[in-house]
C-alpha cells in the first residue's frame, strides 16, 4: 500500500513552462494508479451514453439553460420556484457529468464579503432545508462543521474580522485557543497553531444528491431536463436598434426557439460563447484531491482549511479528502468535448506540496494509505470570481459559469440570483463583484490578461485577504499619458523638474479596470510594475529586488501601513494648499442624438436639463431603485463637433464623467436602457480620448488662474459648472466639481495636451508647494467629507434614499424617470435601513465589515471604512437596520448607543446623521474662515 509519507519524499522534476504545461504527466512511481471520486454514488451511466435525448425537445421555450452541474441545476430549479415553468435545462451528457460530479462539495458559511455571506446563506437553506421539505429527498447535506487554522497574528486577525461580521447575521462561530482546538480534534498538532475559528454549522455537500433533488424539484414546478443533449449552435438575430439578441439553441436533435439562455457549461462555457459571439474570460485548470483509507477517530471531525498551508481537509466518512491550491496549476489548453466523468492522472510533482502540510496538521496521516486520487478540470477566472449576467455582446445570453471550484457552495445563492435577473431584468443582491460587466471590453478575450490573472488569482487564493493588496499580473494593460516620462518632453528638458512625470515622481500605481491609477506616492524613487513573474512558477525568473512589491508587502497588515503618514502628507496638503490628482481613467462619454433629453431625463435621477454650461451630480437606478451608478451630467452647448472636447450636436447633448473601475457597467447600463425605452441616441466612448486631473485644495484658484485663460471667481466660474477654456494654449474642459470636499476644479484634456497642461499646472504651483495626490488619499478626504464611493456605500440594492442621496433625485418634480415609484413608494412608508457615519476616538485603523451594534444589538456592518486625516479619526459607512423591523429614523439612530466591532474587540462609536466635516459645504463654495 502507497502512503501519503511516501509521496514527501518524492524526487521533484524540473517544472515546465505554463504554455506547454497542457496535460498531465503520468509515470509508474505515482502511490496509485486509482482515478475515483468518494462518493457512494454518481449520475454516470455505467452501461455507456444513451444514443438519444432523455426527454424529446420542445420547440420553444422561454428560457434554455445549458450545463446540467450545480449551476445550471441551481438556475433552474429557482427559475420554476419563481413561476417561471416553460424552462428548458440542457445537459450534453448526463447531470453533473463535467466537473462538479468530482467536486470536494465543502460549504463556508464565513467570508470577507457581506454578499458572499448572503449567498452562501442561501444556498445552505435550499440543501439542508428546503429541498428536502419540498421533496421529501435527502441531498446528501452533512452538517460537520468547519475548522480554520490560523499559524500566525495576521491569519487569526483575518479570521476574527470574519467573526464579527458573522454576528450580524447570526452565524456561529468561536475562535479556540490551541488547546480547545485539540480537544475538539485530537489527531490534530496544534504544537505551531496560533489559534482556529470554529464555524459548528458548516459542512459537505453530495453532487449528485443535491442536483438530482434540484432536478426533481424543477420538474414538479413544470420545468424541462433533457440529458443526453449537446447544444451545437446558438442563432442570434439583430434588432431594430443593431444589437444581437438570442433567437434559438441547436442541437443534433432539434431547435429550441428562445430569447434567453443560461451559459451554465463550467469549463466548456467559453466554446459555448464563440457560437454567439460572446467572449467569456475563464481558463482551465487540473484541480485535485486525494481520498485517504480510513483513519480510526477522524469519524464526526470538521473540515479543515489551513491555508497558510494551503491545503483543506475533507472529512469523507472514516477517512479524510485531501486537496489545496498550489502556485503552479497546470492549465488544460486544449479542451476535450468528450470528456464526461473524466479524471486526469494526478501529477504528484504537482500535487505533493500539498501534502507536506496536510501531515503536519494531522499526523497520523503519513502512515495513512491513498485510497483514490481525483484530478479533474475547473474553471478559472481573472479574480476568483464567477461570471455571471448578461453579456455585453448579446441580449439574452446569460452567464453563469467560471466558478474557481465553488459552484456547489454558491451555487443556491447565485442560481437565485440569475433566476431572478432573468425575470426581473436585475438580481436582488449587489452582484456587481460577479457581473461579467466588472471586465472592460478590451481585456475580456485577452489571452495573456485571462492566463496571468487567473493564475496568481489561483495561486492566492488561501492568502490572507488584506485590504490594499493590489495585482502583479497581466499590470500595464490601459495607461494614461501622465504615466511616465514623456521622452519627447525630457529631450527638450531633460535636466528640468518638469519632465518626469507619475512614475518617476514615486508613483505606486493601483490597478482598476486594467488602467494604471495613483494610489500614493512614494519619496523613494520609482517603483515600476514589472511583467509577471508567476511568482517563480514554471521555472520562470522570479523577479528581483522587485520594489513596487516590496512595497505591497508592506501594505499586508491590518494595523496602519507604513506609509500612513505619507497618506497624510497627501491629505493635509489637499486641505491646507493643493495638491492635483490623476483621474484619467475616468469613463468619458457622450450622449446625444434626436431622443437624448428623453432619454436623460429617465436616466438620470437629478434635473440634469438645466442650461447647458451647468454640471449636475446624480445617480442612475434600476427598476427596483437600486443605485446603478453615481456620475456628473454636464449639460453642452449644441454646435459642431470638437473632438474630444464636445461631439457634433444640433440639440441636447451630454458629456458623462463616470468612475473608471465601473465604466463598463456604467456603459452597458445606459446602452439596456436607450434599447428597452426605445430611444433614438448617440452613445459615444471617448475615455481613450481624454486625461484628466483634478486639481483641489484652498490654493487651487490662484494656481489655476496662471494657467486658464478665464476668470474663476466665484461669480464667473460657480461651483457646478463647465467650460471649454485655453490652458498653456490648449484647449481643455474646465469643470468646478470636488470629490474631497475642496475648492477646486477638474481639467478634461485631449490626450496629446495632457502633458503639457500638466507641466504648466505643477509650474504655476510650484510657489504654493503643490504635489500629487493619489486615490489612497482621495478614499480618506472623501469618506470624511460623505462622499459616496459606488458598488462601497452605494451599490445596486442602496437606494438614494437610504444611503442619504435623495437630494440627487427630482421627486418635487413631475418628470418621470426609472426606479421612481419605487422612491415614492418607500418616501411614504418610510426607510427600513439606512446609511450612517460612525466615528470613534480611538486611533486603530478600520477597513470595512466590522459589524455595528445599537444597544448590545447588531444592526448592520460598516461597509467602508478610511481614516480621517483632518478630523483626526477613524471613519466609517455602514448601512443599519432596527431590529423590530420599523423604520430607521432620525430619532432611533440620535437614542442609540453605538460600538463597532473589529476582530472581536468593541470600540463606542459616535453616531452622526451628516458628515462632521465641513456640514455647511463652505470649502468647496471657497469659503475658508
Amino acid at each position: 500500500m502507497a502512503f501519503l509519507g511516501r509521496a514527501v519524499r518524492r524526487v521533484v522534476r524540473p517544472p515546465l513552462s505554463p504554455l506547454s504545461r497542457t496535460t498531465a504527466w503520468s509515470y509508474s512511481s505515482e502511490p496509485t494508479k486509482e482515478k475515483s471520486v468518494p462518493y457512494d454514488k454518481t449520475l454516470k451511466q455505467e452501461d455507456g451514453a444513451s444514443s438519444g435525448p432523455t426527454k424529446p425537445l420542445p420547440r420553444s421555450a422561454d428560457v434554455v439553460v445549458i450545463g446540467g452541474g450545480s449551476l445550471g441545476c441551481q438556475t433552474i430549479y429557482h427559475l420554476a420556484k419563481m413561476g417561471m415553468t416553460n424552462v428548458v435545462l440542457l445537459e450534453r451528457d448526463r447531470l453533473t457529468a463535467g466537473t462538479t460530479w468530482h467536486t470536494a462539495g465543502l460549504l463556508w458559511q464565513l467570508r470577507p464579503s457581506d454578499v458572499e455571506v448572503e449567498l452562501l446563506a442561501h444556498t445552505r437553506n435550499v440543501i439542508s432545508k428546503d429541498l428536502e421539505e419540498e421533496t421529501g429527498l435527502h441531498t446528501g447535506w452533512i452538517q460537520n462543521g468547519g475548522l480554520f487554522i490560523a499559524s500566525n497574528k495576521q491569519r487569526l486577525d483575518e479570521y476574527k474580522r470574519l467573526m464579527s461580521l458573522g454576528k450580524v447575521y447570526g452565524i456561529e462561530s468561536h475562535v479556540l485557543s490551541p488547546a480547545e482546538t485539540k480537544d475538539l480534534y485530537p489527531l490534530m498538532n496544534v504544537d505551531d497553531l496560533y489559534g482556529t475559528l470554529y464555524v459548528p454549522k458548516d459542512g459537505t455537500m453530495d453532487p449528485a444528491g443535491t442536483c438530482t433533488t434540484l432536478t426533481r424539484a424543477a420538474t414538479a414546478r413544470g420545468a424541462t431536463v433533457i440529458e443526453n443533449c449537446p447544444v451545437t449552435g446558438i442563432q442570434v438575430q439583430t434588432d431594430d436598434f443593431g444589437m444581437k439578441r438570442v433567437k434559438a439553441v441547436e442541437t443534433p436533435h432539434g431547435t429550441i426557439e428562445t430569447p434567453c439562455l443560461v451559459n451554465c457549461a463550467g469549463v466548456w462555457a467559453t466554446k459555448l460563447g464563440e457560437m454567439a459571439g460572446v467572449k467569456v474570460p475563464l481558463i482551465a485548470m487540473h484541480h485535485a484531491y486525494v481520498v485517504t483509507e480510513r483513519i480510526e477517530g477522524i469519524q464526526n471531525m470538521p473540515n479543515v482549511r489551513d491555508h497558510d498551508a494551503s491545503v483543506y481537509l475533507r472529512l469523507q466518512g472514516d477517512a479524510l479528502s485531501v486537496g489545496g491550491y498550489e502556485h503552479n496549476p497546470i492549465f488544460w489548453d486544449e479542451v476535450s468535448d468528450k470528456f464526461a466523468f473524466s479524471l486526469f492522472d494526478l501529477d504528484w510533482d504537482v500535487f505533493m506540496q500539498h501534502i507536506e502540510g496536510a501531515i503536519n496538521r494531522v499526523p497520523v496521516l503519513e502512515q495513512t494509505g491513498i485510497k483514490s486520487t481525483v484530478c479533474g478540470p475547473e474553471s478559472f477566472t481573472a479574480d476568483h470570481k464567477p461570471l455571471m449576467g448578461e453579456a455585453p455582446e448579446v441580449r439574452g445570453f446569460y452567464l453563469g459559469c467560471g466558478f474557481n471550484s465553488a459552484g456547489m457552495m454558491l451555487g443556491g445563492g447565485c442560481g437565485r440570483e440569475l433566476a431572478h435577473w432573468i425575470i426581473h431584468g436585475r438580481p436582488e443582491k449587489d452582484m456587481y463583484g460577479y457581473d461579467i460587466r466588472r471586465f472592460h471590453n478590451s481585456l475580456t478575450d485577452n489571452t495573456r490578461w485571462i492566463r496571468q490573472r487567473s493564475h496568481e488569482s489561483y495561486a492566492k487564493n488561501y492568502s490572507v485577504v488584506f485590504p490594499f493588496d493590489e495585482p502583479l499580473a497581466s499590470r500595464n494593460m490601459r495607461k494614461d499619458p501622465f504615466h511616465q516620462v514623456d521622452e519627447q518632453f525630457n529631450s527638450v528638458f531633460f535636466f528640468s523638474p518638469l519632465s518626469p512625470v507619475l512614475t518617476e515622481q514615486g508613483c505606486v500605481f493601483q490597478e482598476r479596470h486594467g488602467w494604471e491609477r495613483p494610489g500614493w506616492f512614494t519619496m523613494d524613487g520609482p517603483a515600476p510594475v514589472k511583467d509577471y513573474d508567476y511568482y517563480g512558477a514554471y521555472d520562470i525568473k522570479k523577479n528581483v529586488n522587485y520594489k513596487y512589491n516590496i512595497l505591497l508587502g508592506k501594505e499586508y497588515t491590518f494595523d496602519f501601513p507604513p506609509h500612513h503618514d505619507v497618506i497624510k502628507n497627501e491629505c493635509l496638503t489637499c486641505r491646507h494648499g493643493v495638491a492635483v490628482f490623476d483621474m484619467s481613467y475616468f469613463g468619458k462619454f457622450y450622449l446625444s442624438g434626436p431622443d437624448a433629453k428623453k432619454a436623460a431625463d429617465w436616466l438620470f435621477t437629478a434635473d440634469v436639463n438645466k442650461k447647458p454650461g451647468s454640471t449636475v451630480y446624480t445617480c442612475m437606478l434600476n427598476k427596483r431603485g437600486g443605485a446603478e451608478a453615481d456620475l456628473t451630467v454636464s449639460r453642452l452647448e449644441p454646435g459642431a463637433a470638437n473632438l474630444p472636447l464636445a461631439p457634433q450636436s444640433n440639440g441636447d447633448a451630454y458629456y458623462l464623467a463616470i468612475g473608471g473601475g465601473v465604466a463598463e457597467h456604467n456603459w452597458n447600463h445606459i446602452r439596456t436602457v436607450l434599447q428597452d425605452q426605445g430611444f433614438h441616441c448617440h452613445l459615444t466612448d471617448h475615455s481613450e480620448d481624454m486625461g484628466m486631473i483634478s486639481i483641489q485644495g484652498p490654493k487651487s484658484r490662484e494656481v489655476l488662474q496662471e494657467v486658464l485663460d478665464t476668470d474663476l471667481s466665484n461669480e464667473a466660474f460657480p461651483f457646478s459648472t463647465h467650460k471649454v477654456v485655453n490652458a498653456a494654449g490648449h484647449q481643455v474642459r474646465a469643470m468646478r466639481l470636488s470629490f474631497v470636499g475642496e475648492l477646486g476644479w477638474e481639467l478634461h484634456i485631449p490626450k496629446d495636451s495632457c502633458l503639457p497642461v500638466y507641466h504648466a499646472v505643477m509650474a504655476a504651483g510650484a510657489k504654493h508647494g503643490i504635489i500629487n495626490s493619489g486615490y489612497r488619499a482621495i478614499d480618506s478626504l472623501s469618506i470624511e467629507k460623505g462622499y459616496r464611493h459606488w458598488h462601497a456605500d452605494l451599490r445596486p440594492d442602496d437606494t438614494p434614499l437610504e444611503s442619504g442621496l435623495g437630494f440627487t433625485c427630482k421627486l418635487k418634480s413631475s418628470i418621470p424617470f426609472q426606479g421612481r415609484d419605487r422612491l415614492e413608494k418607500q418616501k411614504e412608508e418610510g426607510l427600513r435601513r439606512r446609511i450612517v457615519c460612525f466615528t470613534i476616538d480611538e486611533k486603530v485603523p478600520m477597513f470595512g465589515l466590522e459589524a455595528v451594534f445599537r444597544n448590545g444589538t447588531p444592526v448592520g456592518h460598516l461597509r467602508r471604512s478610511e481614516y480621517g486625516f483632518f478630523i483626526d479619526k477613524t471613519i466609517g459607512y455602514g448601512y443599519i437596520r432596527n431590529p423590530a423591523g420599523g423604520v430607521v429614523s432620525a430619532d432611533f439612530i440620535k437614542s442609540g448607543e453605538f460600538t463597532l466591532e473589529k476582530m472581536g474587540v468593541t470600540y463606542e462609536a459616535k453616531a452622526h446623521l451628516k458628515s462632521p466635516f465641513d456640514p455647511e459645504n463652505k470649502r468647496i463654495k471657497g469659503i475658508y474662515a
